[in-house]
């Protein structure tokens, strides 16, 4: 899966970022943590929140992997 393409897009209202591979959507991460869930989930079986954080095949859009607002 290192060819395909992640898009975390920016945190909506609520603070989840919607996660798309490949134009598919995998769903909202609130978290690191959640992220790296659904990349595991969609093939990305060992990895983890460092891996996300520091890979070239995730383009982040409207900041990056720190970037995790919560309403409330």
């Amino acid at each position: 899966m290192a060819e395909r393409r992640v898009i975390v897009s920016p945190p909506s209202e609520n603070g989840g970022r919607r996660v798309r591979a490949d134009g598919e959507i995998l769903g909202m991460a609130y978290s690191l943590h959640e992220l790296a869930v659904l990349l595991q989930r969609a093939g990305l079986e060992s990895w983890d929140e460092v891996d996300v954080a520091e890979s070239p095949v995730i383009e982040w859009h409207g900041g990056g992997p720190e970037v995790w607002p919560r309403n409330g």
